[in-house]
């Protein structure tokens, strides 16, 4: 082992560093233009709330749920070829979106953004795949996961500036740019790497998707973690208009939501060896034990107002809002409980694969993301206008009544996640039961599971 372990190095072919970088851009483009999409489509295009949630629930999910069938597609087209069909794509979706902002317009530009990004996320994963071998790939996949997370951090920083000094707009030019100069580094420095040995049909895919769904164990398991991913996705779906309609213009929803991948960069490390020896159903029951209070945080803003007044002041002669500082510890606590999900769902969704099809139930794990952000945005949407309505909408003088129990919305996603907790303990009950029954042993947990940082 020691004689492996001294090959191990950090070099990798020019490839895979062109498709890091081409990432990063991606990544920059995409969450600054998506922190502030659903303000952007009702404030500037002028769709309402539910409307607004039901466009980037569809935007959202469908981003996961193309890659597969686009990434068959990049098969059979070539990287190279492929990724310069995508970032044209985005260039030219980011450009329109900001330029146009006509209900059509916008959700043609929505729809060149989905295709493109839908063939970028599994060409450059592949990219990194296939420049690194089998002792390497750890390694590569973590600088891979690094720099999304960086490319979603800068987004989402530069995105406050755009937004208060120039407007909305001039974040989706600037998304435009970065996938510009991400297509001016696909054309000069990236070469194309071995596609699939066996490419895949669309057949092929849909039956595929077929057989896992059948599954009805998976799927169970696919949509009690959704609950998890729902409340995260809040983020981006309730977070920066609730935030901005009820401190101001000033607040900073961008920069809130950087808090969240600031946690789990400095803890999943320490968090993932902590559990290590624990069944990794026990460290998932950790995770959705916590992320009830997450939500149950936020609401709590008014109680912390009637205490301390509408300014606090913090480190340094720092004032902030209540609704601010909240936000903060529910993030935090968002941040703190993906630590303890991440690193071990893969490892127990893939147990629960009949045997030799691993693989394709890994491939099709995406899929509590497709249904979280579907059922999150759209019910954003209408708690957003139930309780925290478009200002626009409002008569001189109701702002005040309207928002008065604006702090509702986050008793909705703290219930979720309480459902979430106990659905998980039923079915881990339940499955027990079973591979008891069956006298299925559940093999010891990996002594160092590899640290796995969602996907931005």
């Amino acid at each position: 082992m020691a004689t492996v372990e001294a090959k191990l190095g950090w070099r990798f072919p020019r490839t895979f560093w062109t498709a890091n970088i081409v990432e990063l851009f991606e990544r920059a483009a995409y969450y600054g233009c998506f922190i502030a999409l659903a303000l952007y489509l009702t404030d500037r295009v002028g769709f309402t709330d539910i409307e607004t949630g039901w466009i980037v629930a569809v935007f959202a999910s469908v981003m996961y749920f193309l890659p597969t069938f686009t990434g068959a597609a990049a098969d059979r087209m070539g990287f190279r070829a492929a990724l310069a069909l995508a970032f044209s794509l985005l260039t030219l979706g980011y450009s329109l979106l900001g330029a146009s902002q006509q209900k059509g317009m916008a959700l043609l530009s929505l729809a060149l953004i989905l295709v493109g990004g839908a063939i970028v996320k599994p060409v450059i994963s592949g990219t990194v795949a296939k420049c690194s071998d089998d002792a390497h790939r750890a390694r590569a996949f973590s600088i891979f996961y690094q720099i999304v997370n960086i490319g979603a951090f800068l987004g989402k920083t530069v995105a406050k500036p755009l937004r208060t000094e120039l407007g909305l707009e001039y974040i989706n030019f600037y998304a435009a740019s970065m996938a510009a100069v991400a297509l001016v580094v696909v054309l000069l420095f990236y070469r194309n790497v071995e596609a699939q040995a066996v490419q895949r049909s669309v057949g092929d895919v849909l039956k595929g998707l077929w057989r896992v769904v059948q599954n009805i164990r998976f799927m169970a398991l696919i949509i009690i973690v959704g609950g998890f991913w729902a409340i995260q996705g809040q983020l981006y779906a309730t977070m920066p208009k609730y935030t901005i309609r009820l401190i101001g213009p000033d607040a900073s929803p961008e920069w809130l939501a950087n808090i969240n991948p600031f946690i789990v960069v400095l803890c999943v490390v320490p968090i993932t060896h902590l559990v290590r020896r624990m069944r990794p159903v026990n460290s998932i029951a950790i995770s959705l034990a916590i992320i009830p209070f997450s939500a149950l945080a936020i609401s709590l803003s008014p109680v912390l107002e009637r205490w301390l007044g509408p300014s606090i002041h913090i480190v340094g002669g720092i004032a902030a809002h209540p609704i601010t500082i909240m936000m903060i510890i529910g993030i935090a606590l968002q941040g703190l409980a993906e630590c303890f999900l991440s690193p071990r769902f893969l490892e127990y969704a893939s147990k629960q694969a009949p045997e030799g099809e691993t693989g394709l139930y890994m491939g099709y794990s995406f899929l509590t993301s497709f249904f979280a952000w579907l059922f999150g945005f759209v019910l954003s949407g209408y708690l957003l206008d139930a309780y925290c309505p478009d200002p626009k909408t409002l008569a001189p003088g109701m702002m005040q009544a309207a928002y008065a129990n604006a702090h509702y919305i986050w008793y909705y996603f703290a219930g979720i996640g309480v459902t979430a907790f106990f659905m998980l303990l039923i079915y881990r009950f339940v499955t027990d039961r079973i591979d008891r029954a069956h006298h299925v042993v559940e093999p010891p947990p990996a002594e160092e599971p590899v640290p796995f940082i969602e996907e931005e």
